[in-house]
């Protein structure tokens, strides 16, 4: 059952935690046991401003001493990091992409506190290869840039002659994230002026309420078309002030430089808090290579979708004759765009409008029916099966799993050793791109069709789709499975992953 919710206890709880509906309050948090020896890499969450479009504005950022955004490790190294928080507030980072034991995923609940403003946390296990990357699983903090890559590079890697290019995606507003919030639940609990299909205001969203769906008639007003006179589809929870590639516009893009003929491993990461993404190369063909850190069978292309929380790794191969590249992000479901710009040297880089001439469509399943593992899961008999129906729609604000939200959750219940599979079904009106903490599953049916599909940690589920995925229980504790749209998170889109003797 969706229960109403309250503007004031929406807010209560997703300001106190963006995980946990109900939080024990937090505790010094300590170094964790069996730490390897050696120094750790230190990274500090703390507060800094850059420019929008022109307009100062004051986000989060988590720095190593050097500047640097984030984490690259090389093949073999452990993650060993010491997390000091100078943010003004209490935080907990989650490792997403990793799977860590249970107490250091970075999530702060009644088993493990967040880290408070002036403290640090120790971490130490053995990272997982790949593209993955690093947020705030705290309140709405994400939805002010609590956020930075966190690539692990293989042997492989080290040994590909090519040059790494990493892109974070991040959607922004001046607006302050709890306000945003407030906006689109309204007084009771209803749609409030920020909700993109009832007099969307410019500058929205936030990391509770991270929006998505799908619809083939998207603009500035974030409700879409609908399906044969019934309900209507919405793309959009929120409009936003400016969408960021590694924290800048097209306004002023990051022009990076590359050879000529040579090739670039494209890391890109979809941190947006509510927003997907049609990533389109140009004139540049490329291969997807990796889907959340886990390889694939090359898919050749030159625009493939990415959902939030996703990510895509991408091998491109420049032209002899060199020129200027614009690699761009283009908005689901409107016009808008960002992007970085590959350039070889002595090549002039023209302006780049932050529009497009027109709206994109809706992200689908075409990318993903064509991924299949290089690593697939060993087929066996699933001893856990499941159906998750996702539930709740934006009048009220108010998102759920079937028909639950968290807190009144049903949680999937699971023994070390078995294999699980998950079927989401999507009875909603937008599309959720489901992440499920710890684990990597694999997609085994899109619509109730068999397929050897990619291995990953967050997969998208369109309007009235269905994805089933497979996973073994091979890492105890109790596990977040929620919507990586961070408003529909925070409006109760989640429930966890179980394991027998964990309370």
């Amino acid at each position: 059952m969706t229960l109403p919710i309250s503007r004031r206890r929406l807010l209560s709880a997703a300001l106190a935690g963006g995980c946990a509906a109900a939080l024990t309050p937090a505790k010094p948090h300590t170094a964790v046991a069996g730490h390897s020896g050696g120094d750790p890499v230190r990274l500090t969450v703390r507060r800094r401003t850059i420019e929008v479009n022109g307009k100062a504005a004051s986000v989060f950022g988590i720095r190593r001493p050097d500047g640097t955004a984030g984490l690259v490790l090389d093949p073999g190294q452990r993650f060993m990091v010491e997390l000091a928080n100078r943010s003004g507030e209490d935080t907990v980072i989650h490792w997403h992409g990793q799977t860590p034991p249970y107490v250091q995923d970075g999530v702060a609940d009644k088993n493990r506190p967040a880290v408070r403003n002036g403290a640090s946390a120790s971490y130490d296990f053995v990272p997982r290869p790949g593209t993955h990357w690093m947020h705030s699983h705290l309140g709405l903090q994400e939805q002010s840039l609590m956020a930075a890559p966190l690539v692990v590079r293989s042997e492989e890697d080290r040994r590909a002659d090519e040059q790494d290019v990493v892109v974070l995606l991040h959607d922004f507003s001046f607006r302050d994230p709890a306000e945003l919030l407030a906006s689109l639940v309204g007084p009771n609990g209803q749609a409030g002026s920020g909700h993109g299909g009832h007099g969307t205001a410019a500058g929205t969203m936030d990391h509770a309420m991270m929006g998505h769906g799908q619809s083939h008639d998207m603009g500035a007003p974030a409700m879409a078309a609908g399906n044969g006179g019934g309900m209507a589809m919405d793309l959009n929870d929120v409009e936003y002030d400016a969408f960021l590639a590694n924290d800048r516009t097209l306004a002023d893009p990051q022009v990076l430089r590359v050879e000529r003929g040579g090739r670039v491993r494209l890391r890109v990461i979809n941190g947006a808090t509510t927003t997907a993404f049609h990533l389109d190369l140009g004139r540049l063909t490329g291969q997807v290579v990796a889907a959340d850190g886990n390889p694939v069978q090359p898919v050749m292309g030159s625009r493939f979708g990415i959902s939030m929380g996703q990510r895509l790794d991408i091998r491109l191969t420049l032209p002899a004759e060199g020129g200027a590249f614009p690699i761009l992000a283009l908005r689901e479901g409107g016009p808008q765009r960002t992007g970085i710009i590959l350039a070889t040297p002595g090549t002039a880089v023209a302006k780049l409008a932050q529009q497009g001439d027109e709206a994109t469509g809706a992200l689908d399943l075409s990318l993903e029916r064509r991924l299949v593992a290089l690593a697939p899961l060993v087929p066996r008999q699933a001893d856990v099966v499941r159906r998750v129906r996702l539930t709740g729609g934006m009048a009220p604000y108010v998102w759920s799993l079937d028909d639950r939200t968290f807190g009144q959750h049903r949680p999937v219940s699971a023994q070390a050793g078995q294999r699980v599979e998950l079927t989401f079904e999507n009875a909603s009106m937008m599309a959720h791109p489901m992440h499920l903490h710890g684990h990597h599953f694999q997609v085994v049916a899109i619509d109730g069709r068999p397929v050897a599909g990619a291995v990953r940690d967050t997969v998208l589920v369109p309007v009235m789709g269905s994805v089933t995925v497979a996973f073994d229980a091979d890492n105890p504790g109790r596990w977040p499975l929620h919507c990586h749209n961070l408003l529909h998170m925070a409006t109760g889109m989640m429930t966890e992953l179980v394991y027998d003797g964990y309370a």
